[in-house]
């Protein structure tokens, strides 16, 4: 099977080429505790099947600066794309944001607005300041990967749907659904916002752990999820190293949870999905 992770970090070994400045301030755990270079990333990509990532910045260790996101890239542009954090509140922007995309070499862009060392929910993604990179995005094709916690901020992320609704939104870990508490309930929630069509979700081991941890009922939070945004609109990442276990391990994991899935469905988590969010991967065994 095809699959591309949508969701992994690297961490550089040279701290004076790539220095940290982590938002929040302080770098987390697990980029402290246990990193992974490029080329660690490809090793593991190699064991566990995965023919491309999408390297996505560890802003908890370099903040602003994509610079080894971008790096590791051009190194081996065959296996990765970059995501780079993003400020949409800067007064240029926009200009900022093309600039990113062509010349840099941006695949797309990541607004972080909580995490484990942002812990209380931003609401500045969809503050007015933000609406020109928004309007930006939309005309640029740039898929926005968001991290955010729903709940604490379901009515911003609507409100930027309802604005910009050609914008290619990645829901980051799915939003953080409390999926132990109610499986049923949780998948009722998300799927109520399957009605924005620019919204895509991002699933990861922050969700297919729990998931796979209340067993049977897991279909109790896919059915309806899966049903109202389609499998074209979910894409599957990993969240290596911040995960515990390895590339290999978490590729099973997925692999165990979405087995009631029609194969036609996992196909499209696994990396249909990806590649029409992110062109520059281009097309299986390209």
């Amino acid at each position: 099977m095809d699959i591309i992770d949508t969701h992994c970090h690297v961490i550089a070994e040279d701290r004076g080429r790539y220095p940290r400045a982590p938002i929040g301030g302080k770098t987390s755990t697990w980029a402290a505790s246990r990193p992974v270079t490029a080329e660690g990333m490809v090793a593991g990509m190699d064991e566990s099947g995965i023919q491309q990532s999408v390297l996505v910045q560890a802003t908890t260790a370099y903040g602003y600066d994509n610079s080894y996101v971008l790096d590791s890239r051009a190194a081996s542009p065959d296996r990765f794309i970059a995501v780079g954090t993003f400020d949409p509140l800067a007064p240029d922007a926009p200009a900022r944001l093309a600039s990113a995309i062509a010349e840099q070499g941006l695949a797309g862009v990541r607004l972080f607005t909580s995490g484990s060392t942002v812990p209380t929910q931003g609401e500045w993604f969809a503050a007015p300041e933000s609406y020109k990179f928004w309007r930006a995005a939309g005309e640029l094709g740039v898929t926005v990967c968001l991290q955010m916690r729903l709940g604490p901020a379901t009515r911003q992320l609507v409100d930027v749907l309802e604005r910009f609704p050609t914008v290619r939104v990645l829901l980051d870990h799915f939003g953080y659904p409390d999926i132990a508490d109610s499986p049923a309930r949780a998948g009722k929630e998300v799927a109520e916002l399957a009605t924005h069509p620019g919204l895509h979700l991002k699933l990861t081991h922050r969700s297919l752990e729990p998931l796979h941890a209340v067993g049977e009922e897991a279909i109790e939070f896919l059915s309806p999820v899966v049903e109202s945004f389609g499998a074209e609109r979910i894409a599957w990442g990993s969240n290596c190293p911040a995960a515990e276990q390895s590339l290999t391990e978490l590729v099973e994991l997925a692999r165990a949870v979405l087995a009631p899935l029609p194969p036609a469905a996992q196909e499209q988590i696994f990396a249909g999905t990806a590649r029409r969010l992110y062109p520059s991967l281009g097309g299986y065994g390209s």
